[in-house]
């Protein structure tokens, strides 16, 4: 009985691309050829992975000076649009409280 409904079946129920039943994609050779270029790039990027630029000695620390220069300008910048600091003398000076009356 299944044999029948399988060989006599004409068509893929509901959509053709999904499903259980789905319609199974033609493999082109552009698909092979891409496929092939992606596995040589991912073969070429693990075997620079896999060789490192700097020992470990090297590593540590190497950047610190890098790192601090970087704080300082960006610390810099900060503190160049902030404000002058103000005495209280600037701002009440124009009360002129030491002047006396004859002078």
């Amino acid at each position: 009985m299944f044999l029948t409904l399988t060989l006599l079946r004409k068509g893929i129920p509901g959509k053709q691309w999904i499903g259980k039943y789905r319609r199974p994609r033609q493999i082109t050779w552009q698909m092979k050829r891409n496929t092939v270029k992606h596995l040589e790039r991912e073969a070429e990027n693990e075997y620079w992975i896999s060789r490192p630029y700097m020992t470990p000695e090297q590593e540590y620390g190497h950047a610190a000076e890098r790192r601090a220069q970087t704080w300082l300008k960006i610390k810099e910048s900060k503190f160049s649009k902030f404000p002058e600091h103000k005495f209280m003398t600037d701002h009440l000076s124009h009360l002129k409280l030491t002047k006396t009356w004859s002078s």
